[in-house]
């Protein structure tokens, strides 16, 4: 007998081992339609295959959080049936779902071209057509190596010879075409439907390994239908148009050269905005009892030893050997140095919770083909922060860090934050006693703070568990930017302490805090949520004064000099053009207000401002457009402080 209990708590009972699709048919005919794969116990099986046990059961369906990943896998099995089909001498090795779709890398001695994908991807959709049911076989070892080799299947044959001595070595049909895979799969290629598109190629290496052969990736997307298909298809050309590196050529912003691969070559323009950015985050870090602290740019190779770091980061480390012989370190994180700060005198309980802040630029030797723009250099600015406190004090400081962290998202415009707790990973460092305790206080703070998170399981970092903040952009597009960690590692390492209660020293708790993560990337991000129409108060050039005839000319002047008075950053174009000419250029640098003067305007002493993307423009007199854009343009940490600051109405008078 087996008891199959379901997940609205009712249990039904088998005579025997059953099916995940016996278990959809004791259940309803529209389930068995919609199935498409059972979750056992947690893991996720093929329909088909047999449960013997008693256990939890739930019908996977197109609507479950799982069905995509299921899809991306098997429209990557049947991109590789389609070339294989189309392309007999091209060999295939692996191709895994990712988050917007799937992948598979092919050994061919052509090139694909665009044509090929268009070939393909027509093919895939036959294949889906032909209703192909996926069978899973389990062959022995030696078995597998012979048929992989004697088709000339090398890549799976030598994947299949690292394999553990024990583990089982499972195979998918489909139809006449067979893989190597551990599956799960759907029930047939029908049930992957037709939302599904070939995107591009690129190179990789077998096992990922620059020393071994080369083969080609061709990457593909896939969705539940075709509504999903077409709104992600929609994303992607959105943030073609607002790609930050595109955006920033034509605001004047930045510029990336190869004598300097992964560093900013900031323009005035774009280093106003960052310089906003910077001054932003230091006002928040004082509302929130941080102090600035700076520390060295480089330090001795002895010191990343001792922290740990050079054992597990060093080759992404810039190095450099001196005449002596010492070998020196281009800082990629701030943490030793703020552990050396907190470690200059004797600490009591009394100083803490020790909030450190640093803006300090940190190098890191990212992969030449990774580098991306802002969004992944080897030279940012990090607003790295450490707080030092008791364990006790753990809990609350969290809770304190993670408000902040939101209520700065809210200010740059994203209301849709998402918290994802990652807890112990398999390799770790420290007591599990430690981790319980750690674990429970990052836990035990979002749930006093009543806010939902999602799990993130052994995600954590080596030394402690940690919070992620991730917010989602204009176009859906997610972003992990900050993060709130729990360490008891360095401070063990490098011998932090601070004299308690009792006289006698303890250990403090480490949190590295991370607001906007790098500034760099945190910029691009800005620049693509807002499509380079960023808001008033972050903008370079605020306001643009524009001339329709030369006889205005004197009277820009004046109101360019008032709006720069009152804090405004204001430019003036005074080129014998068209206003229309002037209006669309200055448009597309993405200025966002433009005050159109002319002769009228001057004799009435008054602007016709147009805003970004506005079809109308409003005739105010100078001082009330000042006015406003002054307001306007006012940061949104300092706005709130006006506001709070600002006297209370005066009672009505009783009557």
């Amino acid at each position: 007998m087996v008891a199959i209990t379901l997940p609205d708590g009712s249990v039904k009972r088998f005579d025997g081992p059953v099916s995940g699709k016996q278990v959809a048919q004791s259940i309803g005919a529209g389930l068995v339609k919609a199935a498409l794969a059972v979750k056992v116990d947690g893991e996720v099986r093929d329909l088909a295959r047999e449960i013997a046990h008693d256990a939890a059961v739930e019908i996977v369906t197109r609507k479950s959080p799982e069905a995509l990943e299921l899809l991306r896998h098997d429209a990557a099995h049947v991109m590789a049936q389609a070339t294989q089909e189309l392309y007999p001498d091209t060999q295939v090795t692996f191709g895994p779902a990712t988050e917007t779709g799937f992948y598979y890398d092919f050994a061919r001695k052509e090139p694909f071209t665009p044509e090929d994908l268009e070939q393909i991807e027509r093919r895939m959709h036959e294949i889906v057509d032909r209703d192909l049911s996926l069978e899973r076989e389990v062959w022995e070892r030696n078995h597998a190596i012979r048929h992989f080799e004697d088709i000339g299947e090398k890549y799976k044959a030598q994947h299949i010879e690292t394999l553990p001595a024990g583990e089982e070595i499972s195979i998918y049909r489909q139809g006449d075409w067979l893989d190597l895979c551990r599956g799960p799969h759907l029930p047939s290629t029908k049930n992957l439907g037709h939302a599904f598109k070939l995107m591009r190629v690129s190179g990789a290496y077998w096992r990922g390994d620059a020393s071994n052969e080369q083969l080609q990736r061709v990457y593909g997307t896939a969705w539940r239908d075709e509504k999903e298909l077409k709104a992600y298809l929609h994303m992607l050309e959105e943030a073609e148009k607002r790609d930050h590196r595109k955006l920033g050529r034509e605001m004047d912003l930045f510029h990336f050269q190869e004598e300097a691969p992964g560093a900013v070559f900031w323009h005035p323009k774009g280093w106003a905005t960052f310089s906003k950015l910077l001054d932003y985050m230091k006002r928040r870090n004082e509302e929130g009892g941080y102090v600035e602290v700076n520390a060295p740019q480089i330090m001795d190779r002895s010191m990343w030893e001792a922290s740990g770091h050079w054992e597990a980061y060093h080759e992404h480390m810039f190095t450099t050997e001196t005449e002596d012989g010492r070998t020196f370190a281009i800082k990629p994180m701030n943490c030793p140095g703020h552990v050396q700060i907190f470690n200059q005198g004797l600490r009591s309980y009394r100083e803490l919770p020790l909030r450190l802040a640093e803006f300090g630029k940190v190098h890191r030797y990212e992969p030449s083909g990774a580098l991306h723009g802002l969004m992944r250099v080897r030279a940012f600015t990090q607003d790295d922060a450490h707080i030092f406190c008791t364990p006790e004090q753990v809990k609350q400081e969290v809770q304190d860090a993670s408000r902040m962290i939101l209520s700065i998202y809210r200010d740059f415009g994203f209301e849709t934050v998402r918290i994802k707790f990652s807890d112990r990973p398999d390799k770790r460092i420290g007591a599990d006693h430690v981790w319980d305790r750690l674990e429970a206080d990052l836990k035990g703070a979002l749930d006093e703070m009543g806010e939902p998170y999602e799990l993130n399981p052994g995600e954590g970092a080596f030394y402690g568990p940690k919070l992620e903040f991730v917010l989602r952009d204009a176009i859906g597009r997610d972003w992990q930017c900050g993060t709130v960690q729990v360490d008891m590692n360095l401070p063990e390492r490098l011998d932090a302490t601070y004299v308690g209660q009792d006289g006698e020293r303890h250990r403090p708790a480490m949190l590295h805090i991370a607001k906007l993560g790098s500034l760099e990337r945190f910029a691009g991000i800005l620049i693509e949520h807002y499509a380079g129409r960023l808001p008033l108060w972050l903008s370079p050039l605020q306001v643009l004064v524009a001339t329709i005839t030369s006889e205005a000319d004197g009277y820009a002047r004046e109101v360019a000099a008032a709006l720069k008075k009152a804090g405004l950053k204001a430019e003036i174009d005074l080129r014998n053009e068209k206003i229309n000419y002037k209006v669309r250029e200055h448009s597309l640098k993405k200025v966002p207000v433009i005050a159109v003067v002319g002769a009228r305007e001057a004799a009435e002493q008054t602007v016709a401002l147009r805003r970004l993307g506005g079809q109308t423009q409003e005739v105010l007199a100078l001082s009330e457009a000042i006015h406003r854009l002054s307001n306007e343009a006012v940061a949104p940490d300092l706005a709130a402080a006006s506001e709070e600051t600002a006297p209370a109405a005066p009672a009505a008078a009783a009557v």
